[in-house]
């Protein structure tokens, strides 16, 4: 799916120029603040920290600690990089498919994206890869809430204990609920991810707030670099948050 939306994104009638620039010299149009803060939630989803942090303990648990930080570094960076091309890619298809071409936009039009390769066969395959998606997100998101929930309570974290089984069905059967009772997906989807953006901070906060521990992590805190460029990027999501929650009220 990924690689048709890049193949996709090559073939189209695309402005490279403008967006590039637009990149570089990012901007918001009136009354997008919502979904630029869903787009950063949905990028870095908090609890996908607590996944990978989890994730990270098991894979290289024994392993040497310069060797882990450097495997799992290369690991993110090309995760990150990755999602971040897709979703460029995917952002772009949208662009020339539906803004100002005077289509109608709804889940099942986003198909339209993709015939510049696929043709008829679009939709066949556009569903396929909704199904996929769903299947990873019924793994990752419930997997991620057993961990956050488990360790908060102190209960271990372990697949065979009937509580971290317990909490990763009942995400999935909350899902399952919403779906069934017609819950507009899109609508539900950006509430969502709004919301992963405005509590980002506060997981962005506290984990900056460890990474400086020179107790814990002694030679490998964090270095200024790192710093300026977290604080920047909490800055950003912070006040996008804010804005929102403030537009409640104006």
């Amino acid at each position: 799916m990924s690689m048709v939306f890049v193949l996709t994104m090559l073939m189209i009638d695309l402005d490279m120029g403008a967006m590039l620039s637009g990149l570089f010299k990012p901007s918001m149009p009136s009354g997008s603040a919502l979904t630029v803060v869903a787009l950063i939630g949905t990028t870095v989803v908090p609890y996908n920290l607590f996944l990978h942090a989890n994730i990270v303990q098991e894979k290289w648990r024994g392993t040497d600690t310069a060797q882990a930080i450097a495997e799992s570094r290369g690991d993110t960076v090309i995760s990150i990089g990755l999602g971040g091309l897709i979703t460029l890619a995917v952002m772009s298809t949208s662009a020339v498919a539906f803004f100002n071409t005077g289509a109608q936009f709804s889940a099942a039009s986003l198909a339209t994206q993709l015939e510049p390769v696929l043709g008829s066969g679009a939709n066949s395959f556009f569903a396929f890869g909704l199904m996929a998606a769903g299947l990873t997100s019924a793994i990752t998101a419930p997997l991620a809430a057993a961990y956050a929930v488990t360790g908060a309570m102190g209960w271990p974290t372990d697949f065979n204990d009937r509580r971290f089984k317990l909490i990763w069905m009942l995400v999935l059967a909350v899902g399952t609920l919403f779906a069934a009772l017609g819950t507009k997906p899109i609508a539900a989807i950006v509430f969502a991810q709004a919301a992963n953006g405005i509590l980002l901070p506060v997981t962005a906060i506290f984990l900056m707030f460890i990474m400086n521990r020179a107790d814990l992590l002694g030679e490998y805190r964090n270095r200024l670099t790192t710093n300026v460029l977290g604080a920047t990027v909490v800055a950003i999501v912070t006040g996008l948050g804010l804005w929102n929650i403030a537009r409640l009220f104006i």
